[in-house]
Order: structure tokens, then sequence, then C-alpha cells
């Protein structure tokens, strides 16, 4: 039988969104990652920073090195990463098993300096991320192959992003916000028929949404 468009039956032979391509690392991250969701402030904020640094690459190549990343970056301990300074970005532009673009290495220093005055402020980072949640209402009725591909980035996203730069980060335009959005269940994309879609949308529903303090 066929299936839907945007769907694949590799590795298995159960149907999965299209882009892992059946590869079995990109496989595990589909099923066990991306679209489940996340409230631990360290775990956004490493989401954060890798879709910074996919930009302009692919999630795979991310993916591959996020090991090395997590080494370099103090495993995206928020305070710890704040204060880095010109030794650790030294070290960081000389390690090949990361992606040496200085101006994301120190967005990321930058960022985790920002991260702390969010916390300082709403009393985490999870409670000032999730309230940019989008509604229902915002979203399509159905996820499929030609409705995910109209939201390379949306409302809720560009306003995340507008707020997170006049907050002084970098790296977090609309699109990557929609992406990183994606990756920690903030939106359920995976698509109709996709064996993971159920299970996603129950973790969600299922979900504690974090709280501000304010």
């Amino acid at each position: 039988m066929d299936l839907p468009k945007g769907l694949i039956s590799e590795p298995d032979g159960r149907p999965r969104c299209w882009w892992h391509g059946g590869l079995e690392d990109y496989v595990a991250y589909h099923d066990e990652e991306w679209g489940r969701p996340i409230s631990d402030d360290n775990k956004l904020f490493e989401k954060l920073c890798l879709e910074g640094f996919q930009s302009g690459l692919s999630w795979l190549t991310i993916l591959r090195k996020r090991e090395n990343f997590r080494a370099a970056f103090s495993y995206f301990h928020i305070a710890t990463v704040a204060g880095y300074g010109e030794r650790e970005v030294e070290a960081c532009l000389a390690n090949e098993g990361i992606v040496r673009h200085q101006g994301k290495i120190r967005a990321t220093m930058n960022n985790a300096a920002r991260a702390l005055e969010i916390q300082a402020e709403f009393g985490s980072l999870a409670g000032y991320i999730w309230a940019f949640e989008p509604s229902p209402a915002d979203r399509p009725s159905e996820i499929t192959y030609e409705t995910v591909g109209q939201l390379a980035e949306t409302d809720a996203s560009r306003a995340l992003s507008k707020d997170l730069k006049k907050r002084g980060w970098r790296f977090v335009g609309p699109t990557t916000m929609y992406a990183f959005m994606q990756s920690v269940g903030m939106v359920n994309d995976h698509l109709e028929g996709c064996i993971c879609r159920a299970a996603c949308e129950q973790e969600r529903r299922n979900f504690a949404r974090p709280q501000t303090s304010k």
C-alpha cells in the first residue's frame, strides 16, 4: 500500500516522517526526541544553541557532533557557559569536533548570560519559553507534508525570536526558533500517520507546562 506523501517506511516497515532518510541515528532522534516536550532549563538552552549552530547547515551534521558540542560547552550548563571567556573561545575554535564558527561560539556564551537574566526575571528559562507555545487555533487542523512545508516560521516563532533579540540573544531568527519549537515539543509536527505522532501528542497532553514567577 502506498504511503501518504511525506511518510517513508524505512528501515523497519513502519511509517515515519520522511526527513530521517532511514539513517539509524536520525531515526532514533526522530522516534525518541523530536517533538517530545522538554522543561529542563539546561536542555532547552542546549536546543536553542544547537539550532543556532545548525543555521546554514543540516541538523544531521549537528546531531552527529552533539556529544562534542556537549563536551565543549559543559553540557550547556547555563551558569557555567555564561562564565566562559577568551580561553574557552580559543579552545572551541581549535576543536575539530564542533562547528568552529566564531560568531556562533561567542553567541553561545552571550546567550548563556542572557538566559541567566531570563531566569532571574521569570524564575526559569522554561517558563519564559513555554509562554510562547502557540494555541491550537493557530495550528493547521492536520499536519501533512503540504501543511508542514508552510511552517518554516510562524507568528509564535516570530514573537519568540523578536523578544529574544530584544533581550540581546543572537542566532535566534524566526525560522531557527520554529525548528526549536518543533524539537522541544512546543508543537507536534510529526505527520498524520507517523508512528510517533500519537505518542508525542499524548506526552504533550500530559505535560505540565512550566510557569513563570511573574
